[in-house]
């Protein structure tokens, strides 16, 4: 199967002025394949973000290159099929949305590109209904909660049926409430084959990814499936990064009742496990 990205020896850095540039990317390489859904996590200043807007050729390296779909995002002259690939939802829904309802909102971008009316209305249909926001089609944005708006802009960008949705800190700014909502569409679309990339610092999100990617100091330091490396609690201490709070939950439940497993990473393992304890318990007490 062929990546439908691939960074290879990506360097950047961000010019502060003639004289002084700041190195945040240093020789970055990793491939994304259909169908995956990737975590990037690192602290603040890692340089994740930076790498999510190489992605879909928002910035593009000083060294090395990014191929989307075999498109060079180094070619101005295939910007837009490199972002008809790959679409970005950005941490603030509010600077995406531009337009005073709902599904207006949502076709702005098919009417930039010329989409017949009819094709027009079915997608803009389709992408509503699959962040299940179709009975606010006919609201204003503003009258909407963050996690509402933040499915309208997630809508707006899959109406442009892209391969690939990367979510550049799309939930920082939600409540739990919120997060949770936009982190079931994702894995939704995920589910019925969407790529996805989730940027992120909230390490609960980063478990539901089935790959994490840790980036320190402009490099790769782990990259793996979030049970591997969420067993490097020290290391990841040592990078400013934590385990989630299930994990170190059910740490120290185990300390306690050794029968407890305490390689869980994500709230339905904890309670599956817990429901699974108490079953135990009571068969005992019978």
């Amino acid at each position: 199967m062929k990546p439908i990205i691939s960074v290879e020896n990506v360097s950047f850095s961000y010019k502060i002025n003639e004289k002084t540039k700041v190195s945040v990317l240093k020789n970055i390489s990793f491939s994304i394949l259909p169908g995956e859904y990737v975590a990037i996590i690192g602290h603040n200043g890692s340089g994740k973000s930076t790498l999510s807007k190489h992605l879909n050729g928002i910035l593009t390296p000083d060294d090395g290159d990014v191929w989307v779909r075999g498109y060079n995002t180094r070619e101005q002259t295939k910007k837009r099929e490199i972002r008809r690939t790959v679409g970005t939802v950005f941490q603030h829904p509010d600077n995406q949305i531009v337009a005073t309802i709902v599904e207006e909102d949502v076709a702005f971008g098919l009417e930039n590109i010329g989409v017949p009316r009819e094709e027009m209305k079915k997608r803009v249909d389709e992408a509503l209904e699959t962040v299940n926001m179709l009975p606010f089609r006919l609201r204003p944005p503003h009258h909407l909660s963050g996690g509402q708006k933040q499915r309208v802009a997630i809508a707006g960008v899959l109406a442009m049926k892209p391969d690939c949705i990367v979510f550049d800190e799309a939930t920082s700014m939600l409540d739990s409430f919120g997060r949770k909502e936009v982190l079931q569409v994702m894995r939704e679309m995920n589910n019925a084959g969407m790529t996805i990339v989730t940027v992120t610092h909230h390490m609960s999100e980063a478990a539901e990814a089935d790959r994490i990617i840790v980036i320190e100091d402009g490099q790769i330091v782990m990259d793996g499936p979030p049970r591997e490396i969420f067993q490097h609690k020290q290391e990841l201490e040592e990078l400013q990064l934590e385990v989630p709070a299930i994990s170190q939950l059910a740490g120290l439940i185990n300390r306690q009742l050794n029968d407890f497993s305490k390689d869980l990473i994500k709230e339905s393992e904890f309670i599956a496990e817990v429901e699974k304890f108490a079953k135990g318990v009571r068969k005992e007490v019978g």
